[in-house]
């Protein structure tokens, strides 16, 4: 049963654990998904055992989360997920016992904090510009740069030809290039 769980897609998945409630779906989830989550945690947290914390906490949430919203890309809903819940745990302010710092362990500077969050608003507007590109860009880009797939092999998943993938793929650079210098520009 198990193996049949595996061949069906991230939103199938989460219908039949929302809808149906079956949880071997979740757990094809999770072995599918564990270390990308675990991967965003450790990125944040910089802490092994409070990244491992993050992910079953991220994926108890995952539980209640499913049923309560509609997803329609569950991996890119998951990153964000992910990196909110880590978000949420710099944020939380920092035990203090006997006028001393509990531990100084996960503790960065403000201007650390601040550059993070600074560098995921940028992330956020990449996204927006990322979608705002157009079909044959956007699927290029995102294959090539997120899925770090060969110009031969997003042909072959999706029909264009390799001048097209390629075309496709430098357009999409410079457009989000624009797109990109535009939004430095208002900031500034």
């Amino acid at each position: 049963m198990t193996a049949d769980y595996k061949k069906l897609s991230d939103e199938e998945l989460v219908f039949r654990y929302a809808h149906r409630n079956e949880p071997a779906a979740v757990n094809c989830l999770f072995d599918r998904y564990g270390h990308l989550v675990f991967g965003v945690c450790a990125k944040y947290l910089r802490n092994t055992e409070a990244a491992k914390d993050a992910t079953q906490q991220v994926f108890i949430k995952l539980l209640e989360d499913l049923r309560r919203f509609e997803i329609q890309h569950f991996k890119s809903w998951l990153y964000q997920v992910s990196k909110n819940h880590c978000l949420m745990q710099l944020r939380k302010p920092i035990p203090v016992v006997n006028n001393e710092i509990a531990s100084t362990e996960n503790v960065e500077s403000y201007s650390e904090l601040h550059h993070k969050i600074e560098e995921e608003r940028l992330y956020d507007k990449l996204d927006a510009a990322i979608a705002e590109l157009n079909t044959e860009q956007k699927t290029c880009v995102d294959m090539f740069y997120l899925q770090k797939m060969t110009y031969a092999e997003i042909s072959a998943k999706t029909g264009y030809s390799i001048m097209q993938v390629k075309s496709a793929i430098q357009n999409g650079r410079r457009n989000l290039k624009i797109k990109m210098e535009a939004i430095r520009e208002v900031k500034s």
